[in-house]
């Protein structure tokens, strides 16, 4: 029975750690000097609540928006870079989730450059989602 609860507290010594240092994490992780977080959450908010299922020209229209909020952040926290593909390569250290972004930046491209490309509602949201991770990433929402 000793053996038991010793084994229950040191599991439960070790859950103990982890939530804390998930919180410590969490709660010093800032965002780049300078950056208007709460105008980046909002403008993000915006392009979220623009997508309508019903109507799928807002599906491009919120693609575009997204990847140039994101272009605005990366320029705003210091990455250099003439284009933001060189600004995205700069960050890419930076984000947990580089490839679903780069993926979601690549569709912006096909959307603005190949007048033949269509997006669904389940595409727009994927790519949305990887934006957002980025937008995450750099501390901006």
């Amino acid at each position: 029975m000793d053996q038991t609860v010793t084994i229950i507290l040191f599991f439960s010594a070790i859950l103990l750690f982890a939530g804390l240092l998930f919180a410590i994490i969490t709660l010093t992780r800032r965002s780049p000097k300078g950056v208007n977080v709460e105008k980046y959450r909002c403008d993000w908010l915006d392009i979220e609540k623009m997508i309508n299922k019903d109507e799928p020209t807002t599906y491009a229209v919120s693609i575009l928006n997204a990847d140039s909020l994101l272009d605005k952040a990366l320029q705003e926290s210091g990455f250099a870079g003439k284009n933001m593909a060189e600004r995205m390569k700069s960050a890419h250290k930076s984000w947990s989730h580089a490839d679903s972004v780069w993926g979601a930046h690549k569709l912006r491209n096909q959307i603005a450059h190949e007048s033949s490309t269509k997006v669904n509602y389940d595409t727009t949201r994927r790519a949305l989602a990887s934006f957002k991770r980025g937008l995450k990433d750099l501390g901006v929402i």
